[in-house]
């Protein structure tokens, strides 16, 4: 590991200790988890972007949106969900939703 200085506001630097405190662990361990989360979404969105770019250049056709919609519906989600593609790839959308059945926070 490497030690590194970093500038907080007042405020910031309470909110961090208490979480901190919180969660039994000490500030640079939160900031460190907190900065790996942070840049996991980023790599996340940066996925989501490319495949909404990949998919606007080959747009899916009538017949593929409607069998989406039907998987969608009938799938065993955890819990019921009203699903509008919207514009969204069904690609896009399965992925949404996976990552959400696993957990993972999305941004």
């Amino acid at each position: 590991m490497k030690t590194i200085q970093v500038v907080l506001e007042k405020e910031l630097l309470l909110e961090a200790n208490k979480a901190a405190k919180r969660n039994k662990q000490n500030r640079s361990a939160l900031i460190r988890d907190a900065l790996r989360h942070y840049l996991k979404r980023m790599q996340i969105r940066a996925a989501e972007q490319r495949e909404i770019e990949a998919y606007s250049s080959h747009p899916q056709t009538p017949e593929e949106l409607r069998e989406i919609e039907l998987f969608a519906r009938e799938a065993p989600w955890p819990e019921p969900q009203s699903v509008a593609i919207l514009g969204w790839s069904a690609s896009l959308l399965l992925t949404r939703l996976a990552l959400s059945w696993c957990s993972l926070e999305m941004p």
